[in-house]
């Protein structure tokens, strides 16, 4: 499938997105950002002790925080971030495969890029391509100086 133009506000690397997640639930989970194209954004995490749940499958919030993470991230690049604010309003996830080692994969691909909300698509996949499970992202946009919020 042929990519569109791009969509972000201004060009972002893969080295400053992965910097500036910090001390957070992204660092510890072992979370990088891999691929940026015109309008996906692409992470990976690993599948471990960090990752999993007693029974040794890859837990099913720990896909939602890598989906929430690829997806908020790639809502915030698209917007202004000194005038508008991203912030999540609902997330819903499908787990088809489970997953016991290695590495999984997420993509986002924006569904609606609206003034007031946006709807991201997205998949993660297992070393193999296959797909593991499949989430949708809707994020409110948000005035940052209307709503006075927190820079």
């Amino acid at each position: 499938m042929a990519e569109r133009a791009p969509i972000w506000f201004r060009p972002y690397t893969l080295s400053e997105l992965n910097a500036a997640q910090g001390d957070s639930m992204i660092t510890l989970l072992g979370i990088e950002f891999t691929d940026l194209g015109p309008s996906h954004l692409t992470a990976r995490m690993p599948v471990d002790s960090r990752t999993v749940q007693p029974f040794g499958l890859l837990h099913g919030g720990a896909s939602v925080v890598l989906a929430e993470t690829i997806g908020s991230t790639a809502a915030h690049m698209v917007v202004d971030s000194s005038r508008m604010q991203v912030v999540g309003q609902e997330i819903n996830a499908n787990h088809i495969r489970g997953v016991r080692s290695g590495h999984v994969t997420g993509t986002a691909r924006p569904i609606h890029l609206g003034g007031r909300s946006q709807v991201w698509n997205i998949e993660i996949v297992d070393d193999g391509g296959r797909l593991a499970c499949v989430s949708r992202l809707t994020l409110a946009v948000l005035d940052r100086h209307a709503q006075r919020l927190a820079p």
